[in-house]
């Protein structure tokens, strides 16, 4: 067996939980404390950065066995995801109620985008196969989108009755997280 299957997908695993409790630990109570627009921008700042799956034309050029079909595929929904956040966060800026259908948009593209190339990736034998770049884009910003994501569709769920610029409503939650917080600093 090669070595690199399971170190690759044990790091995937351990940088998922790392984001997931990153995130209940620190992001949310800090989400919670911002107006609505805030919070959806500063998360979807981490998906205007994946057009980096760009690199993955490189990545094929230094042997990484994708198939030219899967590699157009990971481009497409990449990119397209990160035009869509950065349209997303223009109309937050405008305050343009516009901006959360197209962030549900970006939700649903991101879990469509992920199962695709999950199961491109297994159909193409590809888990243990990247290197350098292309196994850090895949160990660490992937995990990050995909906790992003989830951040971002609880942040709609939770937050669908408030107006964009609305203060945020202080909760136990929340309350309960400043004197962890104020440690931190």
């Amino acid at each position: 067996m090669n070595p690199a299957l399971p170190a690759q997908a044990l790091a995937q695993l351990a940088s998922l939980a790392i984001f997931i409790a990153a995130a209940r630990w620190y992001v949310i109570p800090w989400l919670s404390n911002r107006r609505r627009a805030e919070a959806l921008t500063a998360l979807l700042w981490v998906h205007v950065f994946r057009y980096v799956a760009l690199q993955i034309f490189s990545a094929q050029q230094q042997g990484f066995p994708m198939s030219q079909s899967s590699a157009r595929a990971v481009v497409i929904g990449d990119v397209g995801g990160a035009l869509i956040a950065f349209v997303a966060i223009l109309l937050l800026r405008a305050r343009a109620r516009a901006a959360i259908p197209l962030i549900w948009l970006l939700v649903a593209e991101t879990a469509l985008d992920t199962v695709t190339n999950i199961r491109d990736g297994v159909r193409e034998h590809l888990m243990g196969a990247a290197a350098g770049i292309t196994w850090m884009t895949l160990v660490f910003f992937v995990p990050l989108v995909v906790v992003s994501a989830g951040l971002l569709a609880q942040q709609l769920f939770a937050r669908r009755g408030q107006q964009l610029d609305e203060p945020p409503v202080p909760s136990k939650r929340s309350s309960a997280a400043a004197p962890r917080q104020s440690l931190v600093r």
